[in-house]
Parts: structure tokens; sequence; C-alpha cells
């Protein structure tokens, strides 16, 4: 029976272009995982889309004289065209400045008021003299209190991952002009994050088997730490409006309302597929899963205060106030991948920029080596000589030549179509039987969102296949025993059928071609299109996915004899070392 799989993708902040980072940390194994899931003929919703309310946001207005929404605006269409560049294939891709996600997120603060999970307090915040304002929590440096990291943020140090009030900070200073502010009270609506302790930690107990140990853990410490209210309203203009009179002047914090873009988006796409309650199939459904693909730096976010928010809805847009959101089944967190072995810093500019690397190299040998070295339980690293000696070696010599040498030489010797085998012998049964036991093996893995060792496990299958084509009878015996070449070849390229498959999530878009060459008129994936359409008065672009009905092609190859075969070309394009130095070059410029 198809499984309901909602793939739930880390907001980014629409301040910057996407990199590396990004890719490795949340979008690229997204994106394997729902693929995999849509191959297996599972019903996939993918859903994420650009944080618009997010200090980042106005902290680059600022910088550039400009209001919040230009720049959210410009970097959310950048957005959606690098995504759709590099493959990441959402349901959809939206916003959190749309009506839909402002009536939810208004909707959820209202729900937990009445439930008695928010509470007003005085609050202590830092008031810059100068600027004649509370300064938001991204709006403040200073020290960390815990670890010492002399750069933390008001919210959270990059150093040590945990979370801050901006007042805990030690000498802290202004962003905006480096003054010292001074602290002065304000009034706010705190989430009561302590009346759900016992609630969340049974959560994490349930969950603790099939959960990366370094989420677990991480979670786990924060409870055992002791849960504390947090403020879910700010002084500040951008932003969505507190639905409360006398509080038009406040806002809900981005925190708080950005996580439920997981939930508005499903709503907003369930809205444009024209069947509106198609969304709970996802949320109310008790045999639905969801999963948070995010980086380490949002765990806690998404690990504790998300379900915590969750949990105080019962009954949400439902008639029996018993009936509650689905809370996500998984949060496989990706640790940081380094560039050069270097933090990512874009105030250096020493970063991988997507936009930018996209101009140069086609995507899949970017999405290949970002899976490759994926930061899936500790940092990794980036670098240009394992980006060049990886596609050189792997992409090209292993598969990408084992593929065309096939096809070339069917193509050529056997009037385009795959040859008759006649009946196949033991090497060719026992081949054929090892790769096809992929579908189990490498499915198992990609299911458990191990995507690196699902990866290295699909590439290993091609290795035997050239083993096998160095040891069976094809290329020297064509002329004297065609039949015995025939055998052969067709193994071959049922096996390289079976891998096209299999390797599809990683390098959808010459797995796409191979497809196609190999005398397929379907596709193995639908088409990614930007459409652009009206939601209430404001102008929405939104990125949005065709898929191929789950028609479960995780299967092994039935590939028929006689089938006409496409001429074939190569998919990879070997890279000249020279490159390396040159992209380190652009580091730091």
């Amino acid at each position: 029976m198809a499984e309901y799989i909602h793939v739930s993708v880390a907001w980014p902040y629409a301040n910057g272009d996407l990199h590396i980072g990004h890719l490795a940390g949340a979008y690229l194994p997204a994106d394997i995982f729902a693929r995999y899931h849509r191959l297996k003929g599972n019903h996939v919703l993918m859903v994420s889309g650009s944080d618009a309310h997010g200090t980042p946001i106005t902290v680059q207005a600022d910088k550039e004289g400009v209001l919040p929404r230009a720049v959210f605006e410009r970097y959310h269409k950048r957005f959606l065209q690098t995504q759709k560049d590099i493959g990441i294939s959402y349901d959809l891709f939206t916003h959190t400045d749309t009506d839909n996600h402002h009536r939810i997120a208004q909707d959820f603060f209202t729900r937990l008021l009445e439930n008695k999970y928010l509470y007003r307090e005085t609050q202590r915040q830092l008031y810059s003299v100068t600027e004649r304002r509370f300064l938001p929590d991204r709006y403040v440096e200073g020290t960390c209190p815990i670890c010492g990291y002399k750069e933390a943020r008001g919210d959270q140090c990059d150093n040590c991952g945990n979370l801050l009030n901006a007042t805990e900070l030690i000498d802290p200073r202004s962003k905006t002009d480096g003054s010292t502010p001074e602290v002065r009270e304000t009034e706010h609506y705190f989430l009561d994050l302590p009346a759900f302790t016992e609630r969340l930690t049974a959560y994490l107990n349930h969950n603790k088997e099939h959960w990366r140990p370094n989420v677990i853990n991480f979670a786990r410490n924060f409870i055992e730490q002791g849960l504390q209210g947090r403020p879910i309203t700010r002084d500040i203009e951008w932003g969505i409006p507190v639905p409360l009179p006398g509080w038009e002047q406040k806002r809900l914090y981005v925190w708080f309302e950005a996580v439920m873009g997981y939930f508005t988006a499903s709503v907003e796409w369930a809205h444009n597929a024209g069947q509106p309650d198609a969304w709970k199939q996802w949320w109310y459904n008790p045999e639905a899963k969801i999963y948070n693909f995010i980086g380490k730096d949002n765990i806690p976010f998404h690990t504790i205060i998300w379900q915590a928010e969750l949990l105080g809805v019962d009954g949400i847009y439902e008639d029996d106030p018993s009936r509650h959101l689905n809370l996500p089944f998984d949060v496989p967190a990706n640790e940081f991948m380094n560039i050069e072995g270097a933090q990512f810093s874009k105030s250096r500019n020493w970063a991988v920029w997507l936009p930018d690397i996209l101009t140069r190299y086609d995507p899949d040998p970017i999405r290949y080596y970002a899976t490759a070295v994926m930061p899936e339980t500790r940092d990794t690293d980036f670098t240009w000589e394992g980006f060049v000696s990886r596609n050189n070696e792997e992409l090209v010599s292993w598969w990408g030549n084992l593929a065309n040498r096939v096809l070339s030489f069917a193509y050529k010797h056997f009037d385009g179509a795959v040859p008759d085998p006649g009946a196949l012998r033991p090497d060719d049964q026992a081949l054929l039987e090892q790769v096809e036991r992929g579908f189990t093996t490498v499915g198992d893995l990609l299911g458990g969102v191990k995507l690196r060792a699902a990866l290295g496990e699909a590439m290993a299958l091609a290795r035997e296949v050239n083993g096998y084509l160095d040891r069976a009878p094809w290329f020297g015996v064509i002329k004297h025993d065609r039949q015995a070449a025939a055998t052969t070849v067709y193994t071959a390229l049922r096996a390289i059928d079976n891998l096209k498959v299999l390797l599809a999530p990683y390098l959808p878009h010459t797995c796409e071609r191979l497809h196609q060459l190999l005398g397929y008129d379907s596709q193995l994936f639908g088409d990614q299109h930007i459409v652009t359409y009206q939601e209430g008065a404001r102008p929405h672009d939104a990125l949005t996915y065709d898929p191929t009905p789950a028609t479960g092609r995780w299967t092994p190859s039935a590939l028929p004899p006689d089938q006409k075969l496409r001429k074939p070309s190569p998919l990879f394009k070997k890279l000249d070392e020279s490159v390396i130095e040159g992209e380190r070059a652009r580091l730091g410029k």
C-alpha cells in the first residue's frame, strides 16, 4: 500500500543567494529522499519556501537603504531559479508573506492563546538610544555567555548552538552602528514551553530508535536543561501582525511563525490543486510520516518548539477538539559543510554560491559530490580537488563510460535496438540478481535517510557491471560469435537500466536522459515549472512540480529485446585539473 510521505524542507532567509552548505545541509537530502519515495509509488508532498520576515532580511534592507520587501522578493525569485536549475523537486516552494501563511499563523496564535499556552510578561530587551528602537535579536552581537564565542547573535550562538536571549550576551553591540544598547522593559506574549515538557519527553523517547544520535541527544539535553518560556512577539515593523487590539505595533516572532510554513504550504498546495482538504492526508492521517530536513543550527526549533506549537493547537480546523496534527516522524538534521578546510563566511565571501557554480558545471556532478561528502553525522569539507576527482574517476569512468560504451556498441552493432539475448548464462543471471538486490539494499538505506551509504552501494553495483564486462565476451567476439556478444550487451543494458533507477534520486537530469536513450518514451520524473499567480492582492511566484503518477518504478528492469534505442552521447564531462586552482582562487574574493 502506498504511504503518505511529507517532506518538510528548511526555509531559507531571503537575504542572499543559496550556497553549497544550504544544498548539502537540507535541500539536496530532502530532494533525494522525495524522489526515492516518488519512484516507490508513495504519495509525496514536498514543501518549503522563502522566509520573508527574518531579521537578516531587514538587516540587509537597512544596508541597501531599501524596504525589506524589495530584498525578500529579489532573493525569492533567485531561489526559485537556482533550485529549479539544480533540480530540487518541490511540490510547492512558496514564501511566508502570503495571505495564507499570515492567516494560519494568526490562527495558531489565537488557538494557543485560547488553550492557555501563551502568557504575557514584561521583558527586558536591548534598546538602541541612537536608533530610538528596540533591537531585534539579529541586530545584536556579543560574546556568548556559555562558550565565549565573541560573535554570538542575539538569538543563538553559531559556535555552540545554544539558544540565547540578547540580554544574556556579554558586551552586546548594535550591528547597525556599533553602539552599546541599554536594557529597557517591553511587554510580549510568551509560549509556555515548560507546559509541554512531559509530552515532548515522551515524543522523543518514542522516536529515539530511528532519529540520528546527534539530533536526539541535542533535543534531550535541551529538555533536561529545563525548558523556558520564549517570547513569540517582538517590537518590529516587518512581519505578521499580532491579531489583538492594542498590539498593532508588534509582530509575531519569526522563529514562531516560520516553522508553521510546513503546514501552511501544505494548505496552500491543496488549495492550488483544487482539493482544499487534501493536506489532511499528511497532517491528520495517523499512518502518514512527516520528515523535517534541516541543518544542525535548526535542531531546537524542529525537535522541541515546532512540536510544542503543534501540540498546543489540537482540534484546529476540525470540529473534533481532540483531533491533533501529526508531529514529525523524523528530523534528519545534517551537520555543516566547510569549504576548503574553513567555515563558510558570507562577509569574507568564503563560499561556493549555487547560482555561480551552476554557470560552469552541470547540476548532476554538483549533486553527486555534495552527496558523496554530505555532512550526515559530522562536519565535512567541500574541496575542489575532491569535486574534480570524484567527477572524473567515479561519474565519468565508473558510471558514465559504462553507460555510453554499452549503448554505443548496441546502437552500432544491433541496428540501434536492444539485442535479443537468447538464453542467459549463469554469470549473466548472477549479475542481474546482484544488481536487482540493490532495489532492497539501496532502497532500505534511502528509506532510513542514509543517503551517502545508499549512493556508495549503488556505485559499487556500477563497478560490478564494469567487472562483468571485463570478463564476459562481447567487444572482441562480435564478428565470430554475434549471439554471445548479444547476450552480454543485453545483460549489461538491463543492469544499466536498473542502475539508472537506483541513481535517479541523486542524478535526475542524466538518469532522465539515459531513460530516453534506452528507448523509453515516458519520463522518470515530471517537470518543474515556475508559476505566477495572484493570491489576494499580492503577486506570488512559486516553484511547483508535476510528478509522474505513482507507477512504482522502483522495481527491476524488464527491458524488452528489440526496443529502439536513441543515438547515445556522453552523460558527463571530464574536468581538467586546472579548474582546481582556478576555483580556489575565487574563494575570498
